[in-house]
């Protein structure tokens, strides 16, 4: 049975930093595309962050630059830290497990919450 686990989310001023983790089981970690997202109140879910297999990262527009992807296969766990926090970043931010068509996987979500 495949388990996505994030941790790390809270409460952060605005310009602050925090760094998400997602730690999987179940699944052979390695070969899946790992990626972040988030869904703010009354908005649709929107990719933060990819990183597949080869270690290659994909970013959405509005967090490059700020925000840093990564993986440790031998932890099984994906990484996203996240730096010069806004406020428009608040939202509950999940992770992503994708293999190819079939094998498509969401945690529970992790709360962040950017405010002073």
């Amino acid at each position: 049975q495949v388990q996505l686990v994030e941790s790390g989310g809270g409460l952060v001023q605005p310009g602050g930093s925090l760094t998400l983790s997602c730690e999987a089981s179940g699944m052979t970690f390695s070969v899946y595309t790992m990626g972040w997202y988030r869904q703010a109140p009354g908005k649709e879910r929107e990719l933060v962050a990819l990183i597949n297999s080869y270690g290659n990262v994909n970013y959405s527009g509005s967090v490059r630059g700020r925000c840093t992807i990564s993986r440790d296969n031998a932890k099984n766990t994906v990484y996203l830290q996240m730096n010069s926090l806004k406020r428009e970043d608040t939202a509950a931010y999940y992770c992503n497990a994708r293999y190819g068509a079939i094998h498509n996987y969401w945690g529970q979500g992790t709360q962040v919450t950017v405010s002073s």
